[in-house]
């Protein structure tokens, strides 16, 4: 982890980190690697992923949940021109990042939807988790 001095996360540093990991986590999921994909989420049963008004909690089934879409066609374009990471602490971040998925289930036609992703990440002494993942309709960062 890159640290400042103090033993904090710089702004600058800390997006660094969040953008990278951020990267690795969409070409998991572009890839449809659900190992991949768990391994980056946080291992808790407090591991949130809210969408479509379901609340999932815990990286198995969250996995699972993944799992699911993937059967069908599943794609993320983030908008990484606007991706902003906030350091809470040396250990939590929060980001917001502007995605398109394309997405649609076994032998459908799909679609394109643009949602403003955020995303809570969590640092243990195995690196960066996805500790939450709330997709937002609004996607307008002002």
């Amino acid at each position: 982890m890159a640290i400042a001095a103090g033993g904090r996360v710089s702004a600058a540093a800390g997006e660094a980190e969040a953008r990278g990991f951020f990267a690795k986590f969409v070409a998991a999921q572009n890839a449809h690697d659900v190992t991949g994909v768990k391994a980056m989420l946080w291992n808790s049963p407090d591991m949130l992923w809210y969408g479509r008004g379901v609340e999932t909690r815990g990286p198995d089934a969250v996995a699972d949940r993944f799992k699911e879409y993937y059967q069908g066609t599943w794609h993320l374009e983030p908008d990484m021109s606007q991706f902003r990471a906030t350091v809470i602490s040396s250990d939590v971040m929060q980001i917001l990042v502007p995605i398109v998925f394309t997405r649609g289930l076994p032998g459908q036609p799909s679609q394109d939807n643009k949602f403003l992703i955020s995303q809570t990440l969590v640092h243990d002494a195995n690196g960066w988790h996805v500790a939450s993942i709330m997709p937002i309709a609004n996607t307008q960062l002002k």
